[in-house]
C-alpha cells in the first residue's frame, strides 16, 4: 500500500542533482543525496570546520540547513521540477550534541496535499545510531501548480 500522497518519483539521484545544479548550485557543495525514496530522502552534509561552533559541536544553523535541504529534495522528488516550492514552518529540537564529522538526515513527507507537504526530519551523526535532532517541515507547494 503507497504511502498517502506518494507518486512515481520524478527524479532520480543523478536526475536531482543535474537539476540542482541549475536552480540551486550552492546546496551541491555542501549536501549530497544518498537515497531517494517514496516520500522520502537522505542526505550527508559533508563535514567542514567552518560548521563548528565554540565547544567542538556543529553549529545549530548547519543542522538546520541539512534538516531543510533534506525535506526539500524528498518533495522534489515527488513533485518535480517545482523550484519555488518553499519552506513556510521549519521546527527542530537539538537531541544530543554531535561533534566534528558528517551528518546524516533522513527525511519523509507525511502528508503531500495540492498546497502543503509536511513530514519531519532526523538527524543522526555518521555512525551514531541516536538521533542528534528532529525537525517537524511544512512546505508551501505554489497554487496553479499541478502536481500529478
Amino acid at each position: 500500500m503507497a504511502e498517502e500522497g506518494a507518486r512515481e518519483l520524478k527524479f532520480d539521484i543523478a536526475s536531482l542533482e543535474a537539476y540542482l545544479a541549475e536552480i540551486f548550485p550552492q546546496g551541491l557543495e555542501l549536501y549530497h543525496t544518498e537515497e531517494l525514496g517514496p516520500m522520502s530522502a537522505r542526505v550527508r552534509l559533508v563535514y567542514d570546520d567552518r560548521q563548528l561552533r565554540p565547544g567542538g559541536t556543529i553549529s545549530g544553523p548547519a543542522m538546520m540547513g541539512l534538516a531543510d535541504c533534506a525535506f526539500y529534495y524528498a518533495l522534489l522528488a515527488q513533485i518535480g521540477k517545482v523550484p519555488l516550492a518553499v519552506t513556510t514552518n521549519l521546527n527542530i529540537n537539538f537531541l544530543r550534541k554531535p561533534g566534528p564529522t558528517n551528518l546524516i538526515a533522513d527525511a519523509r513527507i507525511l502528508k503531500l496535499g495540492r498546497l502543503l507537504a509536511t513530514g519531519d526530519v532526523m538527524l543522526f551523526s555518521d555512525g551514531v545510531p541516536q538521533p542528534i535532532a528532529h525537525a517537524t517541515m511544512t512546505y508551501a507547494i505554489p497554487p496553479g501548480h499541478h502536481v500529478s
